[in-house]
């Protein structure tokens, strides 16, 4: 059985790479990697630039939480996150 803190976690698949997506919208507003994780942790998410880092190569699997503190810090929504419109 999954723990529930597995539960709200999203898997990269090879069709959308959620990280490149991140870092791409980051790069865009001249956002340090080290910035960003400040700004997380600012928002309440507990992460390292270690994981952060995994996130964006797509080694690690970011939570729900995560994607939606990015889609504030990075003034986009989830679909942009998922470049949902590229697939389309």
């Amino acid at each position: 059985m999954k723990s529930q803190e597995s539960i709200d976690r999203v898997i990269q698949i090879n069709d959308i790479d959620l990280g490149k997506n991140i870092a791409r919208l980051r790069k865009s507003m001249n956002i340090k990697q080290t910035d960003m994780v400040a700004r997380l942790q600012i928002s309440g998410i507990d992460i390292s630039i270690y994981s952060y880092n995994r996130i964006e190569k797509g080694t690690q699997n970011p939570t729900v939480s995560f994607l939606f503190a990015c889609c504030h810090i990075l003034e986009c929504d989830m679909n942009t996150i998922f470049d949902f419109r590229s697939m389309t």
